[in-house]
């Protein structure tokens, strides 16, 4: 029986993958370094807040991840992140913890970028990217407040600012032209 060369896998992987320690880069393959636009050495050793438009939205998914993890063992989402050259695109972020007790010790997580499928379209900001992120998942204004620390008012304000941004007139519209379907 042939030995599995784990490391040659991780390396020749078809989504971005890496392994972290306190949101730090610590390992990843070529095709995260490629889907962001930098290269392997830049991201080693690099933390994760390079990877997201804002310092704010690096520590409010932070926040956000850890009870997730510590619930369930792992995280998926879908959220705008950045490339090297600033430019914005959509991407499937899933991880887990490698120590239950926890789970930003140590976590191995990969990214998908969906851009082919999903442009950034209209001009957000860091708190409306958050809430659209949050809405393509199909939550409620009232889910998504709760679990953001807003009022329902203020996550309905910022819906309103997005149906206008999009131009969408029902918020059932507002997530289909989010998700890049145009009707």
């Amino acid at each position: 029986m042939q030995t599995i060369d784990f490391e040659t896998i991780f390396q020749l992987a078809p989504i971005g993958m890496c392994v972290s320690q306190n949101r730090v880069i610590h390992a990843c393959n070529d095709a995260l370094a490629e889907m962001f636009g930098y290269t392997k050495q830049e991201l080693i050793g690099a933390s994760f807040q390079i990877l997201y438009p804002s310092s704010d939205e690096f520590e409010r998914t932070g926040a956000r991840i850890t009870p997730i993890i510590n619930a369930k063992g792992c995280y998926s989402d879908e959220r705008i992140m950045k490339r090297a050259n600033q430019d914005l695109f959509w991407c499937h972020v899933s991880g887990r913890g490698l120590q239950k007790d926890h789970p930003h010790a140590a976590g191995i997580w990969t990214f998908e970028d969906l851009s082919a499928k999903r442009s950034v379209s209209a001009e957000l900001t860091p708190r409306e990217r958050e809430i659209a992120a949050l809405l393509v998942e199909g939550k409620t204004s009232k889910l998504i407040a709760r679990q953001i620390e807003l009022s329902p008012r203020t996550v309905e304000m910022h819906r309103a600012k997005l149906m206008k941004k999009f131009s969408a007139a029902t918020s059932s519209e507002l997530v289909h032209k989010l998700l890049g379907i145009m009707r």
